[in-house]
């Protein structure tokens, strides 16, 4: 993968930045994207430090004129990009009476926009180059989840957007996939505790009782998978939603 070039969105922390490091440690030259711009300068400088290659930038994936601007500046800094992880979210969480319209747009923008706005940007390298590998970050969210209206129809419209897109871009050597974790130990989780005022280790704790392989998440065994879903072993695997949950799904 030494010529390969990927980019992570949303690669600040938690599962973006783990995706980051690990697909460093593959051997591709990654780009990390972000609304935290020093966030993303200090993990593609521990990849520069570890011997690879990076570049950092600012991004407003919902942004569509960003969006060009540096996937362009990314080929030009990095190489063709043919790998894209498409896993810039947000959380504007309540119940439907409670939930605002920007609420709901703020949420769609980032996570349907801009995956839309970033997969027709990357695909132009992809379909040229004859190779390519789309990951689209979902979450068990998608089946439903109280207070979630929004991300919840976020992240079942990623799970269509892959399907579509895999159909589209198969005949072009390009793959497309999601991610949906489960419970995963996060700084947007350790939030969402603060928001139910309980601590985090308790949350865990609680999250844990449910899921057959008694823990939660980690960004890492997100990572993993997409280290597999961006190989050339996973070729063979398009249009598919793989649940990362410490057990089975609907």
């Amino acid at each position: 993968m030494a010529d390969r070039v990927a980019i992570v969105t949303g690669a600040a922390r938690g599962i973006g930045a783990a995706v980051a490091q690990r697909l460093a440690s593959d051997g591709f030259a990654v780009a990390l994207l972000d609304l935290d711009e020093q966030a993303v300068r200090d993990g593609a400088e521990k990849i520069v430090a570890g011997g690879g290659r990076a570049f950092a930038a600012k991004l407003d994936v919902s942004d569509e004129e960003q969006v060009n601007a540096v996937v362009a500046q990314v080929a030009e800094q990095l190489g063709a990009p043919t790998v894209l992880i498409n896993n810039a979210g947000i959380l504007r969480d309540n119940l439907l009476f409670k939930m605002t319209s920007s609420d709901w747009d703020a949420v769609m923008n980032v996570h349907l926009r801009g995956a839309f706005l970033m997969s027709k940007a990357v695909q132009a390298y992809q379909t040229k180059e004859g190779w390519g590998r789309i990951v689209n970050l979902s979450s068990t969210s998608a089946l439903g989840n109280r207070g979630q209206a929004n991300y919840s129809a976020a992240k079942a419209g990623l799970q269509g957007f892959t399907k579509t897109l895999a159909i589209e871009l198969g005949k072009f050597g390009v793959t497309v996939n999601a991610i949906a974790p489960g419970f995963i130990a996060t700084e947007m989780t350790a939030a969402t505790a603060e928001r139910m005022g309980i601590s985090f280790e308790d949350l865990k704790k609680g999250a844990a009782q449910a899921i057959p392989v008694a823990r939660v998440g980690t960004p890492e065994d997100i990572a993993h998978t997409a280290s597999f879903l961006v190989s050339e072993g996973a070729g063979f695997v398009s249009g598919q939603v793989i649940y990362v949950a410490g057990g089975p799904k609907d």
